[in-house]
């Protein structure tokens, strides 16, 4: 028979065959070919088909590696369990001690839900075999029957002798949900993960013990690693998060600074912190990079508040030409329009201009508490006083005096006559 045709009489039979017609059709097929099926079936992973060629094969030839893998086939297919139980114990009456019907066995019976003969058998296997393969299967006798401790000691001998990352993340699944050693699980994480190559497995079964005992600087370093190793968007934005969490903005500053990808955040950081020097030195680039008038204005803001004397007229005169080159450009922020107007205001270059700028801006946000301070700032410099106390009186209403600059306005504009 060629090959094609043995791979398609396969898929036929996988996909139709029962099971009874099939063992049938076997009767008639010579060795040499069902072991070729059967090379074929575990292939395709049709373990049904599987488990009757070798049991066929076992029947007629009695060698016992078409037990054993009629055996595995009725494991890997969840099937016929109870008869492969059977047969085996029959082999292992004629031919006993042989650890391979242990570790057949042991599996079988826990698929049987038969844990007691299960745990027998892994204790037989325990005083014939040291070897890791033979420790990992005799712990899952022990996890399904409850004993996690014992499990866990099957396990660290195994890690141990070989430090396999799958066994690593079973015990210290075991150790955080059923014996109460989370501590050690990450302890045991972490040196893993800083003595061998890992995998995001481990990062992530350490995300998750840190999220339980809310050790934000752990998730801070785990995530860091993460990025590291793939410059993931998302990991970025979990660095920054943990670091606000954390109220560390000093932190994120130096962070982004070696980052260097996320320039528009540091930028808004240094803000916050009142690093204007910084913010100025960074704020040419932010406008090389994308052409966003914003920049100017911005620019214009940082040269006035970076300004040691704030009355300084060639500075003064600097910060109005960007501010008036941001608007040519098309910007009309609101948030710039009232930072200019109001400096015009204030420093009395051009009271008049100010207020129609910070009425343009009041035109975008009509109740905007701060905009309103600026305009009953105009109103005062011109010494409209009844104006001045109107608008006044409503940011005080509603914003109270904790703000400096609320209270100062207001003091002087209750004294305006």
């Amino acid at each position: 028979m060629s090959w094609n045709r043995i791979v398609f009489t396969l898929l036929i039979t996988i996909g139709f065959a029962t099971s009874t017609g099939y063992a049938k059709e076997l009767m008639t097929i010579s060795e040499d070919e069902l072991i070729i099926r059967g090379i074929l079936a575990d292939e395709y992973k049709a373990y049904e088909s599987s488990y009757q060629i070798y049991k066929k094969l076992f029947d007629d030839t009695g060698s016992e590696i078409y037990l054993f893998k009629e055996a595995t086939a009725a494991l890997l297919g969840r099937a016929h369990i109870v008869e492969s139980i059977g047969r085996l114990k029959l082999w292992d009456k004629q031919y006993p001690n042989k650890l391979e019907v242990r570790r057949l066995l042991i599996p079988l019976y826990l698929t049987a839900r038969q844990v007691k003969n299960a745990r027998i058998e892994a204790a037989y296997l325990l005083e014939q075999s040291t070897d890791p393969v033979d420790l990992d299967l005799a712990s899952n006798s022990y996890l399904y029957s409850g004993n996690f401790k014992r499990a866990l000691e099957l396990l660290s001998k195994i890690y141990e002798t070989v430090p396999r990352e799958e066994v690593l993340l079973r015990m210290t699944a075991i150790m955080d949900e059923f014996t109460d050693e989370r501590e050690k699980a990450i302890q045991l994480l972490e040196t893993h993960r800083r003595m061998n190559i890992t995998s995001k497995d481990v990062y992530l079964r350490l995300l998750l013990l840190y999220q339980k005992e809310q050790d934000i600087d752990g998730i801070l370093e785990i995530y860091k690693a993460l990025y590291s190793q793939d410059n993931n968007e998302q990991y970025l934005e979990k660095i920054i998060d943990a670091y606000m969490y954390k109220r560390d903005i000093d932190g994120a500053i130096t962070f982004l600074e070696t980052d260097k990808s996320r320039n528009n955040i540091l930028y808004e950081l240094y803000k916050i912190k009142k690093y204007f020097s910084k913010a100025l030195a960074l704020v040419d680039t932010l406008y090389k990079e994308d052409n966003n008038s914003k920049w100017i204005a911005e620019k214009g803001v940082l040269i006035f508040e970076n300004s040691k004397d704030k009355n300084d007229k060639n500075m003064i005169k600097s910060v109005i030409s960007y501010f008036e080159q941001a608007f040519k450009l098309g910007n009309d922020d609101s948030i710039y329009l009232n930072y200019y107007g109001y400096t015009l205001i204030d420093k009395e270059v051009d009271i008049k201009k100010g207020m129609r700028i910070i009425q343009d801006a009041l035109v975008q946000q009509p109740d905007n508490t701060y905009y309103l301070d600026s305009l009953a700032w105009g109103y005062y410099k011109k010494r409209d006083c009844t104006k001045a106390y109107q608008l006044m009186k409503r940011v005080v209403d509603e914003e109270g005096l904790e703000e400096p600059e609320i209270s100062e306005h207001w003091d002087a504009i209750r004294q305006c006559k």
